[in-house]
């Protein structure tokens, strides 16, 4: 530990950080993907007879990407609403805006995908359990409105529940950080307090829901539709964003050390290995982004260009593996070779469409105007969709 102790201050670039981030994602974006290429449809049935090891390591592990998705967000929010620790009072809410209008916009674009290919593989796939059933208006305007989750609606594609909590996490975080801004200025007021003290008050908030989420609600399953679940991880993000641009290494290992904290505390009380997973993430990602070294391994093009698209992959890359999963079983049902083949062309081609979704829809600039059309054209697309079934 003595060559990280005297580590310099942190003086790495922009280019560099985002190398590292972009990184990151593009690796828990491949993971996800494999995750449900292993759980879901006839494909999952035959490499799970071929190679149960590798299909049970697929389905029972990579899904926890999420976790470093989860912190990676908590990084990037706190770097935007706080980076050092005091909350930017621009317009929160019209933060919270644009930040519904970037996320649901090639989401609602993949979901128009997503029940357009359900009509078109059902034949095939209509009993291995990938197809969802005939959306009704209300599972329509709830995802259109993110709310699939918390009014109990079936999901319409694989994972976009993630959509969801991001929006939540956000919104919860930026309207914290305003309070603490608004509670800091009334105690100055009132009481001649100036927050002097190890961390800010901001800090001090974010660390203590981060334990409330850790050490009790993310206990809890019933509470899995609701940010303050998935708070812990997210929490430990900003954590190690205020670490990784803290002003001396002291200073950075006292977030490191907080982190661990929590990570600790939570596992004792009850082990979780997502949790283990988002702690030592949180911590790798201050001590690697004050190493610029330690970002040379994943300065490589594709890896940053799949990093940079991975959201848009993420969102339609299911439609891709039903595309796949129906053309494979309808040609080669019972060829382990061919399933194989299939999962790897799937793979390949959702990194394609997701190319294609960013640079024709998210790269755009989003606006209300876009979001509506977008949403609305879920909604219809879905009731369409369901007439012609």
């Amino acid at each position: 530990m003595g060559c990280l102790v005297s580590l310099p201050v942190l003086s790495m670039s922009d280019s560099s950080r985002s190398a590292l981030i972009d990184g990151a994602k593009a690796l828990a974006c491949s993971a996800i993907i494999w995750h449900h290429l292993a759980f879901y449809g006839p494909l999952s049935d035959t490499l799970h007879a071929a190679a149960p090891a590798v299909s049970d390591w697929l389905v029972q592990y990579a899904r926890m990407a999420v976790q470093v998705f989860l912190v990676l967000g908590g990084y990037l929010a706190a770097a935007s609403l706080a980076p050092h620790g005091n909350a930017r009072q621009r317009r929160p809410w019209e933060r919270i805006a644009g930040r519904f209008e970037r996320l649901v916009v090639p989401y609602a674009a993949a979901l128009v995908v997503v029940v357009m290919v359900d009509v078109l593989v059902r034949p095939w796939l209509d009993d291995s359990g990938m197809v969802s059933a005939d959306p009704g208006l209300w599972q329509l305007i709830a995802h259109a409105l993110l709310l699939q989750g918390v009014l109990g609606q079936d999901s319409l594609s694989a994972g976009v529940w993630y959509v969801a909590i991001d929006f939540q996490l956000f919104a919860f975080s930026t309207l914290a950080l305003v309070g603490t801004h608004w509670l800091a200025l009334w105690a100055r007021g009132r009481m001649g307090w100036h927050g002097h003290g190890p961390l800010t008050l901001a800090q001090w908030l974010t660390l203590a829901l981060a334990a409330l989420s850790l050490l009790g609600f993310n206990r809890d399953s019933a509470w899995d539709a609701w940010a303050v679940y998935f708070f812990g991880a997210y929490g430990m993000g900003m954590l190690a964003c205020w670490g990784a641009h803290a002003s001396s290494t002291r200073r950075a290992w006292l977030w490191v050390g907080l982190i661990a904290m929590l990570t600790v505390l939570a596992l004792a009380l009850d082990w979780r290995d997502r949790i283990l997973l988002a702690g030592l993430t949180a911590m790798l990602l201050v001590l690697a982004l004050r190493v610029p070294q330690a970002t040379r391994w994943c300065d490589w093009a594709p890896l940053r260009l799949l990093g940079r698209i991975s959201y848009s992959v993420f969102l339609v890359h299911f439609a891709v593996c039903l595309l796949v999963n129906a053309l494979v079983v309808s040609l080669w049902p019972d060829s382990v070779p061919m399933a194989i083949a299939g999962m790897a062309l799937a793979y390949g081609l959702s990194i394609t469409a997701g190319g294609l979704l960013y640079v024709l829809v998210e790269h755009q600039r989003p606006t209300w105007r876009s979001s509506l059309r977008w949403q609305a054209g879920l909604v219809g697309a879905g009731l369409v969709t369901a007439l012609l079934a």
